[in-house]
């Protein structure tokens, strides 16, 4: 079994991947630190990865968040996914990378997601939360972490 971790280089995306590494450590199973980026520059902006003038491009932030993974763990596997756009009208572009780490995830097998979210789990959650509808898959375990640290 595989433990997953979507990170998206936020500071809970980074406390997820280290209790991910320390329990993969207890159980002896891979740690695989997945980043899903979209085609749509403003997600990229929204979330701090580039500033509003600065170009997007999705290589840089690629190797930047593998850099960031290595210097947690350099046993991690780190993946890469472009979110294709969903031919859903209504999609949003947090639910196509929501559907892209549910697909990673059936695709790995995993017994154990870790998911860095403040909203995840909470009756009312925002629009731009991923933690929300990855915990509602009964197909793997979710440890969802709340606090940095």
């Amino acid at each position: 079994m595989t433990l997953l971790v979507p990170f998206d280089d936020s500071a809970l995306s980074e406390t997820a991947l280290e209790r991910a590494c320390e329990f993969g450590d207890y159980r002896d199973e891979p740690v695989v630190a997945l980043t899903v980026v979209p085609d749509d520059r403003s997600f990229a902006v929204d979330r701090g990865w580039i500033d509003r003038n600065e170009a997007y491009r999705p290589d840089d932030l690629r190797k930047r968040f593998e850099q960031d993974v290595r210097a947690v763990d350099e046993s991690v596997t780190f993946r890469w996914e472009r979110a294709d756009g969903s031919e859903d009208a209504t999609a949003t572009t947090t639910d196509d990378v929501t559907r892209t780490v549910r697909e990673v995830a059936a695709e790995l097998d995993v017994s154990i997601l870790f998911v860095g979210s403040e909203n995840a789990g909470r009756v009312s959650s925002p629009l731009t939360s991923v933690g929300d509808p990855l915990s509602s898959d009964a197909r793997y375990d979710v440890h969802i972490v709340r606090h940095v640290g």
